[in-house]
């Protein structure tokens, strides 16, 4: 096989050239249902039941999907593809397509910008590459194994605070209709943040916040629980912009850990520090 050379700012990784044309094809594939989603954005979008809006939700997904899955599936004929963006926990072995049709979509509904498409290959449960494309601005955030993390072909490198004192931190719902002991941990973790770090934000979607992470822009996201297709896009693309990526108490974090931690290198211990009160 084939391969390309490609710095990552620190060393040099060979990096299979079928992974780097893959990627371009998956983010030309986001582009283009990125494109239709925003077609569909015509401001606030009112509903009057639950029932309403989640068949607004559905409607979205199924606009972008009607791009992405015949165009993934022309890439990569024998990877799974998971299903319920909402899932979490390991996948079975081999190639998976974890992809988000429309990442933040009731911002979407509600007129709000935070809202993306995301589309990302798992190889045994490790994410090998990611695109994801924000249709408001026309910016697309990729990252491949080795290859580094890239913001329309620009490095993206994580912030350098060494003081969470300093840091502008940030999580997010982990889901609707949360288990109870999740929500409560939540608040937990919001209110320790609020003593120990400068600015905490709360706000949906988590691969948003997780790419302001890998671009310099937020020193930490942390999550409870949580979603493969929010979570998988994000880790890679801190990974590969020099980030570090744990569980909550440190440790290794696979799909399967009950919790979610991004940080810079410099404030990651102190992140974990506090997330453990």
């Amino acid at each position: 096989m084939s391969a390309s050379t490609q710095s990552t700012g620190t060393a040099t990784t060979t990096v299979p050239a079928s992974d780097t044309d893959l990627l371009a094809q998956t983010a030309s594939a986001v582009r283009e249902a990125g494109s239709v989603l925003r077609e569909r954005f015509t401001g606030v979008v009112r509903h009057q039941s639950r029932e309403e809006l989640m068949s607004a939700l559905a409607a979205n997904d199924d606009a972008a999907l009607g791009i992405l899955r015949p165009a993934l599936t022309r890439l990569r004929p024998d990877a799974g593809w998971a299903e319920e963006e909402l899932d979490g926990g390991a996948l079975p072995a081999g190639e998976w397509w974890v992809v988000d049709p429309a990442e933040g979509n009731v911002n979407h509904l509600h007129g709000l910008p935070e809202w993306a498409v995301t589309a990302t290959l798992v190889r045994d449960n490790r994410p090998v590459l990611t695109a994801v494309h924000l249709p408001l601005t026309g910016e697309t955030c990729t990252a491949l194994t080795g290859a580094g993390a890239h913001l329309d072909g620009r490095p993206l490198r994580v912030s350098r605070t060494a003081d969470l004192g300093l840091g502008l931190v940030a999580t997010s719902q982990a889901r609707p209709d949360e288990d109870e002991n999740v929500v409560r941990r939540i608040g937990s973790s919001i209110t320790a943040m609020l003593f120990d770090a400068l600015v905490v934000r709360t706000s949906v979607p988590a691969t948003l916040h997780l790419l302001d992470v890998a671009a310099g822009r937020i020193d930490a996201f942390w999550q409870f629980a949580g979603a493969r297709a929010d979570l998988l896009p994000g880790a890679l693309l801190v990974t590969e912009a020099g980030g570090r990526v744990s569980d909550a108490e440190g440790r290794p974090w696979t799909p399967r850990s009950g919790s979610f931690l991004a940080a810079a290198p410099g404030v990651h211990a102190a992140a974990v520090t506090t997330l453990s009160r």
